[in-house]
């Protein structure tokens, strides 16, 4: 009854992991789930009002495929005055989260055996969006600051390229590229006129004084090959409202718009003046948050067991390390049943050998972390 494409699906890690930890802590248990990929803060209060005046106000219907216009207005004033990139309202898609919208992208650009590079350590969907699509992930290596190795970046490039995905800051490592790390990359993607998709849903978790910089800032000519991603659910704590969108070329968005009006048409109505009333509202409704994600990201880098190896985090909420060269499979499920940590194996996102923690956790937690860890690597050395 299952068709073949179905079978061969991984189930995603990320979920299934804090599905297990729920359980477990139902039980009684005292686990500390570190899997999480969202942050731990509610929705701001403001916007949790305007939604709810919206629907006193019976702004309840469908709305158009590609999202209301005012919002795809102040996504275009916003890419404009933060990002410096110019859209029309015209080439916006708004769909059900990042996700939905990537997914989307790969329905729209993806012919059967086409190539898409991903660059890992990688966000553990990207590789299973692309196969449901009928194309082939092609995974690059990272350098020793867990960046795209360009070298390998560029023997990768062949005929049957279509793509490279970007995520900065990344999930899982928390690096953030520098403005020459991405003139290097665009300028390559350009000679080879291969298609940028750009991952920013991290853009404003970002700390130490960095900035985000779009690839498709880099020219027009690679603003022409991008495919900007974005979403409300990491900046302002929305990731239940489901609202992701993209920012591309006309006939890359008639083309999302079309497969968007056959599967699930337009994301819900009230998310949308959600989003929108957000994105006016602007840093002033994620400015706290982002501190405290800076304050716990200085603890654990300051206080996690010396023999942890771990890139120092930029931006995002995670944190990757390795241990000993334990295979992360192994030291996952160890965690787990001896120190109660539920965490991510790095196997999921292409780097066997680490973990993924999230410190989407209060305080008190990550504390507990810290201790836990530290028994842990005595009880190992």
């Amino acid at each position: 009854m299952i068709s073949e494409k179905a079978k061969n699906i991984k189930p995603s890690a990320t979920l299934e992991i804090n599905r297990k930890a729920k359980e477990l802590k139902a039980k009684g248990i005292d686990i500390i789930n570190l899997s999480v990929g969202e942050p731990d803060f509610d929705t701001p209060v403001p916007i949790k009002e305007f939604a709810m005046q919206v629907i006193r106000d019976g702004f309840t219907k469908y709305t158009d495929t590609a999202g209301i216009r005012e919002l795809r207005e102040a996504i275009a004033e916003k890419l404009e005055t933060e990002n410096g990139l110019s859209y029309s309202p015209s080439q916006i898609v708004v769909s059900n989260g990042a996700k939905h919208s990537l997914y989307n992208i790969f329905l729209s650009i993806l012919d059967p055996g086409d190539e898409v590079i991903i660059p890992a350590p990688y966000w553990v969907s990207y590789p299973e969006m692309v196969r449901i699509a009928g194309g082939v992930p092609v995974f690059c290596k990272w350098d020793k600051n867990f960046k795209i190795d360009m070298e390998h970046l560029k023997a990768l490039l062949n005929k049957r390229t279509k793509a490279l995905i970007l995520n900065s800051p990344s999930n899982p490592t928390g690096i953030v590229y520098e403005k020459e790390e991405i003139d290097s990359i665009a300028e390559l993607l350009i000679e080879y006129k291969v298609l940028c998709i750009s991952d920013e849903v991290y853009e404003k978790i970002i700390y130490d004084g960095k900035q985000h910089i779009s690839i498709a800032a880099h020219s027009p000519e690679m603003k022409r090959l991008t495919v900007v991603v974005n979403a409300v659910s990491k900046t302002f704590a929305m990731t239940g409202w489901r609202i992701g969108y993209i920012a591309a070329e006309k006939e890359i968005v008639d083309a999302v718009n079309k497969i968007q009006g056959q599967t699930t048409s337009a994301p819900s109505s009230i998310s949308q003046k959600a989003a929108l009333f957000a994105i006016k509202e602007g840093e002033k409704l994620y400015s706290d948050m982002v501190r405290e994600f800076q304050i716990r990201r200085n603890f654990l880098v300051n206080n996690l067991p010396q023999e942890l190896f771990f890139p120092v985090p930029m931006g995002a909420f995670y944190l990757f390390f390795s241990y000993n060269d334990m295979d992360s499979m192994e030291l996952g499920k160890r965690l787990l049943e001896e120190k109660f940590l539920a965490v991510v194996p790095g196997a999921e996102f292409g780097a066997d050998r680490f973990i993924r923690i999230s410190y989407a956790t209060d305080m008190k937690n990550l504390e507990k972390t810290v201790e836990r860890l530290s028994e842990f690597v005595k009880e190992n050395k």
